[in-house]
């Protein structure tokens, strides 16, 4: 398998924004959730952390999605806080969540924005502090990106604003992961061929590189714990749609 990996992985483009929208627009459909293969498809992941979210973030305050792609747990995001904001890197997958209806029960809006740019938190939130949700994201990108992007949530979330975020952080190979996401000898998964095609191969994030990215002297640990990351039911076996994954909820140092 690992010569097919390799294979299949070069195709994916170096400059990472065009990776990220070369492969949304190559996703059909606003809904987009069975092409996705982070998209399980339900809100089950996000009500495992519903409870986190109303624990620790100021609800009077906007929720900025970093990272949104097609806007699905903007949605959800919605149901709960008065206002999000969802920014992605990319402009297709800022289009596949706008072409979303809004949740009633919150005001949502989406703009393209690379969040490892040096001020792209700024204006967001508009001239408040803000919250800030991320999922999947931290664990796609290098150091000098990870620290980057955490220098805008530092500006984004100012005195009053929380972050959540929600990692994976799967310790096996390459080879493993994309085993236990249906990957065999005999083919791969379609959204799983599509994710390798097409983007930079991801890592893990846990309580190791949570420490370093956002070190304990500049931001205070409120709740951290294991989590299951959800993604596309590719294979109908029990369990393989689910990624071992870590959350943390973290407040910046005044």
């Amino acid at each position: 398998m690992v010569p097919k990996l390799i294979r299949l992985s070069r195709s994916a483009p170096k400059d990472r924004p065009l990776a990220w929208d070369t492969y949304w627009a190559g996703i059909r459909g606003a809904g987009a959730g069975g092409e996705v293969l982070w998209d399980s498809g339900t809100d089950n992941e996000f009500l495992g952390y519903k409870d986190v979210l109303l624990r620790h973030l100021d609800p009077d305050l906007p929720v900025v999605d970093v990272g949104c792609g097609h806007g699905r747990f903007t949605r959800a995001l919605a149901g709960v806080f008065p206002e999000v904001i969802g920014v992605d890197v990319s402009g297709q997958a800022i289009a596949h969540a706008g072409a979303q209806a809004s949740t009633p029960a919150g005001t949502v809006r989406y703009a393209a924005r690379d969040m490892t740019e040096p001020g792209a938190g700024t204006g967001l939130a508009g001239s408040t502090d803000a919250n800030v949700f991320i999922r999947g994201v931290l664990h796609v990108l290098d150091q000098a990106d990870q620290a980057a992007l955490v220098e805008n949530l530092r500006l984004l979330t100012g005195s009053r604003g929380t972050v959540f975020l929600a990692e994976t952080n799967f310790q096996g190979t390459p080879v493993e992961y994309v085993s236990h996401l249906g990957a065999t000898l005999r083919g791969i998964p379609a959204p799983l061929e599509r994710a390798i095609r097409g983007l930079p191969m991801p890592g893990h994030f846990g309580p190791e590189e949570r420490s370093r990215v956002l070190p304990p002297e500049k931001w205070e640990l409120l709740e951290d714990g294991e989590v299951d990351i959800e993604t596309h039911p590719m294979t109908g076996v029990g369990g393989k749609s689910r990624v071992p994954g870590y959350f943390a909820v973290l407040r910046p140092r005044q």
